[in-house]
């Protein structure tokens, strides 16, 4: 008998379209005219054949680089699954966030598409004035020019290698420059299982989501998985969600959804959309995943009441950990418990760096104590340890320091970044640049490294003042930075900067220097309002700290009227 077909993604997208299941399209922007919007993994399948028998023909051979640039829809997906088909490796380009920065659109556009060293940019004909090729790019080809140019029975299967790159992800930027992050096929799979074990995923799931395919969970989480495993997907774009965030509860409720997902601003979203819906059932909605932005438990306790009006199980709330140099999947809770935070004292883990217990019932006022999310468990394959990051010395539970992650499903590095892939790595161990501690073996995240501001003599971490702000009246929720600047003798002092909408900017003024203060204990140096819109963000809308402090001492940003 012939030998059997090594495990790889080819062989598992192969083996996903014998199954009964498949996409439904949903949404404005991506659903038929026509038919329900349903597209049997099968089908799908043999389109992306026919894709991979295409670029074949032209010369795309395996370990070569394709770039993306299009947005959510049947043909991008088909696009996709025939790139990893072809033996090549996808980068999903980010579409232009604010037709205001067209310009720097392009230009990012063309140093990914430069920098991962793609033999062919495939650009959908909605986009194609966005992009234009000038000399020097690799040729550049509407998807149509792909897809059903060839026969599927001309696909010729390339051979498995589980270090062949599959997706090269560039990473959202939030506190540097994006960089190509390499996930082999090896890699990839490995975490596919991990997340598909860990979320304790059946074969009878049904997937929402309308998260960008650019972006590793949408991507990864809320694509490759169920192409390649066979499950359900009900899939919508970003900008349908965004025009009516009750639109993800209403296709969740209709399609009888069991797993979704979404960073922090988007339950915060579809919070508010509830309150104006009648007649949804969310009873099937048993892991509603919530990562990408830190956790706040205020937004993640809103839902649960806001929903639960519509049968939510509170159980169903799913914080957890991810990153893009992990594929997607870093560490899960357990299905069903919902969210579970440790209660701390805010001053000793500020100055200390320790997580000392503090019972809310006790303390003299709420902002006595920050409230952390338990995000579980590393998900098989992945071991983590917190370690001082001076010294790498392993640190006791409840001590804060930085994560170190190893194990299957880590990154080999990023492209052609030599020195940026040396500085991910200490020892075999990823350094993830996250302040954290362990407790009983779950992880538990503080904030960023490089974002803490030190006052007086206390590690400030911004998201505690931009969540404390984002709750004053005229201050647009989500839309808040807090960064440090050098202040009087060296030492640094806190600046706010807020998108505002609001008839008293002054008073609006008035009560974030307050709330600063009762946050960090020290006034702001600073507190700039902003016109709505304009706060840097990332192409996956995370705050850009980093920028925006720059901006700030350029004096560009743009200041409310």
């Amino acid at each position: 008998m012939p030998d059997e077909p090594a495990d790889s993604i080819i062989q598992r997208l192969i083996d996903a379209a014998q199954r009964p299941t498949g996409v439904r399209f949903v949404g404005q922007s991506v659903a038929p005219s026509v038919g329900d919007g349903f597209v049997a993994w099968s089908d799908l399948h043999a389109e992306a054949r026919a894709v991979a028998a295409a670029l074949q023909a032209r010369g795309v051979m395996p370990g070569d680089h394709v770039a993306i640039l299009g947005p959510t829809s049947r043909p991008l997906i088909t696009v996709i699954q025939g790139c990893w088909l072809a033996g090549a490796a996808s980068m999903v380009l980010p579409l232009p966030m604010r037709m205001g920065s067209l310009e720097a659109f392009v230009e990012s556009t063309r140093a990914r598409i430069r920098h991962g060293e793609a033999t062919l940019v495939l650009v959908d004909d909605l986009l194609a004035a966005f992009y234009e090729s000038v000399p020097g790019d690799p040729p550049t080809l509407a998807m149509g020019e792909v897809l059903g140019a060839a026969d599927p029975a001309a696909w010729v299967r390339p051979p498995d290698d589980p270090e062949r790159l599959v997706i090269l992800q560039y990473t959202s930027g939030s506190t540097s420059e994006p960089k190509g992050v390499m996930l082999p096929d090896r890699v990839l799979r490995a975490n596919i299982d991990a997340c598909y074990d860990a979320a304790d995923l059946t074969e009878h799931e049904v997937l929402v989501s309308w998260l960008p395919l650019y972006h590793d969970m949408g991507l990864v989480g809320l694509l490759a998985i169920p192409m390649s495993r066979g499950l359900q997907l009900v899939l919508a774009a970003p900008q349908d969600f965004m025009a009516k965030p009750g639109h993800w509860m209403q296709w969740i409720s209709d399609w009888r959804g069991t797993v979704t997902a979404g960073p922090n601003f988007a339950w915060v979203l579809a919070t508010r959309a509830l309150g104006r819906m009648e007649g949804i059932d969310l009873s099937c909605l048993t892991l509603a995943l919530s990562g990408a932005e830190p956790v706040d438990p205020a937004a993640v306790e809103s839902f649960v009441a806001a929903a639960g009006r519509f049968g939510f199980p509170p159980g169903g709330v799913f914080p957890a950990f991810g990153m893009a140099e992990l594929a997607i999947g870093g560490s899960f809770p357990p299905r069903g418990r919902g969210l579970r935070c440790d209660s701390v004292d805010r001053l000793v883990l500020e100055r200390e760096r320790v997580a000392k217990p503090l019972d809310v019932a006790d303390a003299d006022e709420e902002l006595d104590v920050r409230r952390l999310p338990l995000l579980g468990a590393p998900v098989p394959g992945l071991e983590m340890r917190v370690v001082d990051p001076a010294t790498f010395a392993d640190l006791p539970e409840r001590h804060v320091g930085e994560l170190l992650i190893r194990g299957t499903s880590v990154t080999s590095g990023y492209y052609r970044r030599p020195d940026a892939t040396a500085a991910l790595f200490h020892d075999g161990w990823l350094v993830t640049g996250d302040l954290a501690y362990l407790l009983d073996g779950e992880l538990v995240l503080c904030g960023r490294i490089k974002d803490v501001i030190i006052v007086g003599g206390r590690n400030v971490f911004p998201e505690d003042i931009e969540r404390a702000v984002g709750g004053i009246d005229g201050v647009r929720a989500g839309n808040v930075i807090a960064v440090g600047v050098e202040g009087y003798k060296g030492k640094e002092s806190v600046v706010v900067v807020a998108e505002v909408r609001t008839e008293d900017p002054d008073a609006v003024r008035h009560a974030i220097h307050h709330r600063t203060l009762d946050v960090c204990g020290l006034p702001p140096r600073d507190v700039i309002l902003v016109k709505p819109g304009t706060l840097p963000k990332t192409s996956s809308g995370k705050l850009q700290r980093a920028r925006c402090r720059e901006l700030y001492l350029a004096e560009e940003l743009e200041l409310l009227d």
